[in-house]
């Protein structure tokens, strides 16, 4: 259950708990605190002095909101500054993937071979032809994902923009394996 703002600032320590309040207790008139005539008007000094005894150990509520407002709005600008520099850090990455891969694709046109391989969960298929797919089986080659595309790429490539960001690549072998066993699905896999 929500706590009400005066539970929050009690656990926050910021206001004070309130003194037991007197049920049905009539305020008395006192020596000190003596009737006032209808035509009285109070003062800057009087006014001073009721807001002393009034609100002395609590802290007014206008106060509670803008510290609670101050707070939110602290928050936010943290929560902002984070995800701004996580963009910019994003894009960073995005733009060095890109310079990794200039130039140095290996995907052809006329490629009829399709490999499939697991990537984010899915089945995915790129085209390649014959010497392509052995290299490719045999760890020499790599699949690079960048803006949509499945790119192949050789494997010095593979490893830089692994360096760079590790879900970029999206097929890798190691070196002298079998296949199948590294990613789970068979190389001549027709669908």
């Amino acid at each position: 259950m929500v706590d009400s703002l005066r539970d929050q600032l009690l656990k926050a320590g910021i206001a004070a708990p309130a003194a037991p309040a007197r049920a049905h207790a009539a305020p008395r008139k006192t020596a000190a605190n003596p009737p006032r005539p209808a035509s009285y008007r109070p003062t800057k000094a009087d006014a001073a002095k009721a807001g002393k005894h009034a609100g002395g150990s609590e802290i007014d509520l206008a106060k509670a909101y803008a510290l609670r407002a101050q707070t939110l709005a602290r928050e936010r600008q943290q929560q902002a500054q984070a995800s701004a520099e996580e963009a910019r850090q994003r894009r960073e990455r995005k733009q060095a993937v890109q310079q990794a891969l200039e130039g140095k694709l290996l995907n052809k046109a006329d490629a009829d071979l399709p490999r499939s391989f697991e990537y984010a969960g899915k089945i995915r298929r790129i085209y390649v032809d014959a010497a392509q797919l052995a290299a490719l089986n045999r760890g020499e080659l790599g699949v690079v994902q960048q803006g949509g595309r499945y790119l192949l790429v050789e494997r010095a490539v593979a490893e830089r923009v692994r360096s760079i960001d590790p879900h970029h690549v999206a097929l890798l072998l190691e070196a002298g394996a079998q296949s199948v066993a590294d990613d789970g699905v068979p190389d001549d896999l027709m669908w």
